[in-house]
């Protein structure tokens, strides 16, 4: 019964509409109980007020004027914050002015508006669809694959492939460790997910797309939160059981971590654990092809910033990219900070990192794909989205541009893009076109 209470929705109206109407009526309550004078019902009235303009102030402060979170805030999440901040202060003032049956009343106002901001918040930024999700950041269980043997193993190319009675109807997702052998990179377990034509005898050597989340994050959340799984499903149901095996790593080491995906002495060696670690790993470990015309990376935000480093600077690697709000360079705090974690303090070295410089330097690109992606809402990164676009058709390097409507820097412009920029990054990946997931 817990399991089931677990996965109750909360991004709906049966959990949202209840939560938001006891918030109103306890506000309502906290204001009007034991009043005893007009006066101490005005105080409370000033400080919703006061509570909600200090709400207003601080995600001005931390949001627009530190960028503190690296994203700009809807007035939807303003709004929430606002009105959680106003729960607090009517909370202090009966506090203040006594009465058990007042403290009562107004610590239920404000835990339920807090409540209510909370699930508000994470409506806007499309993140938990359920509690389950929100505790369980990894839910897949762990397997351990073996290495391939070449010499035994029979693969059938992808123009000959054939589905077999006995492939499974869906794909299958769970957890691996994917050793830092080289990099000595300490990275939590990646995700996989093998389609059906993956789980049988004499399969296809597929394409591969290595999936990086944002940050803070976990390898997991392009599925749990993003869907792809469930996009690629459909895809592989519509084609044979064909599409691209994916792996997630961990370039982070844990959920607030940035590494950049770049190699340093303070931050580690995150670049070194996925195109050294993580692609021998796959090669060894999977039937993918070889090429780079069937390899992908995609990524949101910081994972997307890390798509584009790596497949501007790793062409050989990488033939394609989907890149969901990506920044326009690495980026953990302010610049100098940036430059002093990540670069050892070497300007030249932060700005010979950076995808339109690793683009510069390459040159011409051969049968390149990026696959941009950007919320219509999300100001900051619409404009170094259109940067390194620009960027990249400078080089020669093809590229779409993916707008998810009425979003911003959120999860719901994630499902967006890969159900729409998928696509063509499949196509280029050498598989069957196809329209929206």
């Amino acid at each position: 019964m817990l399991h089931d209470l677990l996965r109750i929705p909360i991004t709906g109206s049966t959990v949202l509409v209840p939560v938001d109407v006891l918030a109103a009526v306890l506000v309502v309550w906290a204001l009007l109980v034991r009043p005893r004078s007009l006066g101490r019902v005005l105080v409370r009235i000033a400080a919703l007020g006061v509570g909600a303009v200090a709400g207003l102030a601080l995600v001005w402060w931390f949001g627009d004027v530190q960028d503190a979170f690296g994203v700009a805030f809807t007035s939807v999440t303003r709004m929430w914050v606002a009105l959680a901040c106003a729960g607090i202060l009517l909370l202090v003032v009966l506090l203040v002015q006594g009465g058990w049956t007042g403290r009562v009343v107004a610590g239920a106002a404000a835990a339920s508006l807090l409540l209510a901001a909370g699930l508000g918040i994470n409506v806007d930024f499309g993140f938990y669809k359920n509690v389950e999700q929100a505790i369980a950041t990894n839910p897949y269980k762990t397997r351990t694959l073996a290495e391939r043997d070449p010499a035994v193993e029979r693969l059938v190319d992808l123009h000959d492939w054939h589905a077999p009675a006995d492939m499974p109807k869906a794909g299958e997702t769970f957890s691996v460790t994917i050793p830092g052998t080289i990099s000595h990179f300490h990275a939590r377990k990646a995700v996989v997910w093998l389609p059906p034509a993956a789980q049988v005898r004499n399969a296809p050597a597929l394409p591969v797309l290595v999936a990086l989340s944002g940050q803070p994050g976990e390898p997991a959340d392009l599925f749990q939160t993003g869907d792809i799984g469930r996009y690629l499903d459909r895809y592989a149901a519509a084609h044979d059981g064909l599409a691209p095996i994916v792996v997630a790593p961990d370039q982070l080491g844990a959920p607030n971590r940035n590494p950049m995906c770049v190699d340093s002495r303070r931050l580690g060696r995150s670049e070194t654990y996925v195109m050294t670690d993580t692609v021998d790993w796959i090669r060894k470990h999977l039937a993918v092809a070889t090429a780079p015309t069937g390899w992908g990376v995609l990524g949101f935000s910081e994972g997307a910033t890390c798509a584009m480093q790596f497949s501007s600077a790793h062409p050989d690697v990488f033939g394609s990219a989907l890149a969901i709000s990506s920044e326009i360079a690495p980026k953990n705090g302010s610049l100098q900070h940036t430059i002093a974690v990540g670069f050892g303090g070497s300007r030249s070295a932060y700005d010979a990192a950076t995808p339109v410089a690793e683009m510069r330097a390459h040159g011409r690109y051969a049968d390149h794909l990026v696959v941009f992606g950007v919320g219509g809402d999300d100001a900051p990164y619409k404009a170094s989205t259109a940067t390194l676009r620009a960027a990249a058709a400078r080089e020669g390097i093809a590229t779409q541009l993916v707008v998810s409507p009425g979003s911003a820097h959120d999860w719901n412009t994630v499902r967006y893009v890969l159900a729409h920029g998928l696509p063509p990054v499949l196509e280029h990946l050498g598989l069957p076109a196809s329209g929206p997931l």
